[in-house]
């Protein structure tokens, strides 16, 4: 009888202990830290000057597409092995390369804090390496990037502004800053725009009919033809004559997404103003209602000369996929 009784103090003690245990990694979870689009990049000097530096930079810092100059996908901020501990493991995004292993490609979640992603790319040398970061490059820029856009709207979340007009307009919801401002509200079209040091960054919300984009094969040309439109009507240059259109020189890229569940055309190239110097980025959705027969247009662009963009689009890009079609 005390055998037993002793077993079951003892079992309860070691569950509790495992519970303490599992609070303690609860607790010990801090907060992540590191700027929007920053990744920490966790090799051997040697190997970051080498070819497997190279494959990474390839990956991870190619072009963004849409913009005028060349701006990269991510910040790289490369590391040894060593370094990486402490405050610097609470870095939100985290690249991890070891070599003499196996060949293989993970992704973690929440490892040292919270959020956080961590990818670990290993080989034996370094052909092996390269040919895993070759082979897993689009996963990695996706599951980073979902990381990123949540993230930025994890920080918008916390000072919104109302969008109960918008809502009864067109029966769409969109999570955006108060720094933003209505510069336009009538029924056909809203304008939404925000000051920047050196220029502004804008939102547009229309609809069009369903024959206005699918009407034929040509998606781009219609999407173009639709944009400049609407640039003609509503978007007046600095000048008499002078609008928005699509830049004719560059055909925009495009894109099969998806907003709130629904099929969506993602459409980024940059901008001009016809007759007037001026020009910049643009990221496009044409979300298809088809229950409403219409595709409702979600349109973030900027104008910042001389200055880098890659954040103000992020920004926008996050803003227009936090859409809600009610």
């Amino acid at each position: 009888m005390k055998n037993i009784l002793f077993l079951s103090i003892f079992l309860a003690s070691l569950l509790a202990g495992c519970d303490n245990s599992q609070s303690a990694n609860k607790i010990i979870l801090t907060d992540s830290s590191g700027n929007i689009n920053n990744i920490s990049v966790v090799l051997e000097n040697e190997m970051w000057e080498g070819s497997i530096g190279e494959a990474l930079r390839k990956s991870l810092a190619a072009p963004v597409d849409g913009l005028p100059q060349e701006e990269p996908l991510f910040s790289l901020n490369q590391m040894p092995p060593e370094a990486f501990s402490g405050f610097v493991r609470k870095n939100r995004l985290f690249v991890k390369i070891e070599d003499n292993k196996a060949a293989n490609f993970k992704i973690f979640t929440n490892p040292f804090a919270q959020p956080q992603t961590g990818v670990l790319i290993s080989g034996q040398d370094s052909e092996e390496i390269i040919g895993q970061i070759n082979k897993y490059s689009d996963s990695i820029v996706h599951v980073l990037k979902i990381t990123e856009i949540r993230e930025k709207q994890r920080r918008i979340n916390k000072s919104l502004k109302d969008d109960t007009n918008l809502q009864k307009q067109f029966g769409v919801s969109l999570k955006f800053p108060t720094a933003y401002r209505y510069a336009i509200e009538d029924e056909d079209f809203f304008w939404i725009r925000k000051d920047i040091p050196r220029g502004n960054i804008e939102i547009m919300i229309y609809q069009v009919p369903l024959s206005a984009i699918d009407n034929d094969s040509d998606v781009v040309a219609n999407i173009i033809k639709m944009r400049d439109s609407i640039g003609k009507t509503h978007v007046p240059g600095p000048t008499k004559g002078s609008y928005m259109i699509t830049e004719e020189a560059y055909a925009p890229y495009l894109f099969d997404s998806k907003i709130d569940g629904k099929f969506a055309y993602e459409t980024k190239g940059t901008w001009e103003v016809k007759n007037a110097f001026m020009a910049g980025p643009f990221i496009n959705y044409a979300i298809r209602d088809t229950a409403n027969n219409r595709y409702i247009i979600l349109e973030g662009f900027a104008f910042s000369p001389s200055t880098s963009k890659r954040e103000n689009m992020f920004e926008l890009e996050a803003i227009l996929k936090s859409a809600k079609i009610n």
